[in-house]
């Protein structure tokens, strides 16, 4: 078994969806980056990629390349998957937090879950997602922006967490 750890943030912009572990929400800002800039799958990516020692995701997806601009990274992370496999791992369980002051997560945590974990080929039981706010202490607390960490645990193919 293997661990990795993950981090991103992305700060706000508009004309911009807002989107998290692949679910949309109505805000009136989004996410600026080349992708679809959704922080939570970002820092699930990175951690995953790092619980293999395949790098990071700038290396597998960089902003230079045209062919991620405006990508869904739930499509990245499927394809993360795939490079897991052909190293012979496969994900056991991940766990994410946000710290955000909005939007409100709570009604799309379980959709938030159950979108990474089909994503990944998990059971939506083997996702953690969990948000908290900075208290209003500087960038983050100022509503600049979203982070996301995120910590996953891989094992070798064959493993009892599969779907």
């Amino acid at each position: 078994m293997r661990v990795g750890i993950g981090f991103d943030v992305h700060r706000f912009g508009t004309g911009r969806r807002l989107v998290l572990a692949g679910v949309e929400f109505d805000e009136d800002v989004g996410l600026v980056g080349h992708s679809d800039a959704d922080v939570l799958t970002h820092a699930v990516i990175d951690a995953m990629l790092g619980a293999a020692g395949l790098g990071d995701i700038g290396q597998h997806f960089p902003d230079v390349d045209e062919r991620w601009r405006d990508a869904s990274s739930i499509e990245m992370l499927m394809a993360v998957r795939h490079m897991l496999e052909a190293q012979n791992y496969q994900p056991v369980n991940v766990d994410v937090s946000l710290v955000a002051e909005r939007p409100r997560l709570a009604p799309k945590v379980e959709a938030m879950r159950e979108r990474l974990a089909s994503a990944l080929g998990i059971a939506p039981a083997c996702v953690s997602v969990k948000a908290t706010t900075a208290e209003g202490m500087g960038a983050l607390g100022r509503g600049e922006g979203i982070a996301a960490w995120a910590v996953a645990l891989i094992d070798r193919l064959g493993g009892s967490n599969l779907p």
